[in-house]
């Protein structure tokens, strides 16, 4: 028997705010026997990751709105609609940044999955398309928390001001 065609409606799955961005997981690793996972990612402006690598994911992004700032240890682009930026495994420490004034969402995706339970155990569960203020940074005790999280799902922590 072969496996159904999965159709997920556009508000479906679980949202949650990560640092006040949104990220509604689409597709998650329990569907796809962990092989992957995709997550659609509003970041609100002036949001975005800190500095981090993840050695065994490899993570992709389409810009489907707006633009981002990605930094790596060699590069700084500003990616806009339709652009596709691919991280591979054992890539570079890389962030990104959404300097615009308005919303942008890129659609990630991850192999293997697991990235969409770290965002579900850090995050605050909100409707889809919900933002929450930007938080402060994290005090030190936080980033230990978060350093330990990341580190159980296969990421590395750097850092925020690493690439300073």
């Amino acid at each position: 028997m072969k496996n159904p065609v999965q159709i997920i409606e556009p508000t479906a799955g679980k949202s949650v705010a990560v640092a006040g961005n949104n990220y509604r997981t689409i597709v998650s690793g329990k569907e796809t026997g962990g092989k992957y996972a995709i997550i659609d990612m509003l970041v609100a402006p002036g949001g975005g990751p800190g500095p981090h690598e993840h050695p065994a994911i490899n993570e992709t992004f389409y810009v489907v709105d707006g633009e981002v700032e990605f930094t790596t240890e060699t590069q700084k682009y500003t990616a806009k609609k339709g652009t596709y930026i691919n991280i591979p495994a054992n890539g570079p420490v890389h962030m990104f940044k959404n300097k615009s004034g308005s919303a942008a969402r890129l659609l990630c995706t991850v192999m293997p999955s697991g990235m969409e339970e770290m965002f579900e155990q850090i995050g605050q569960p909100v409707a889809n398309g919900e933002f929450l203020p930007l938080p402060p940074p994290p005090s030190p005790k936080q980033m230990e928390d978060l350093k330990k999280v990341f580190e159980k799902y296969g990421q590395v922590m750097h850092p925020l001001d690493y690439f300073d």
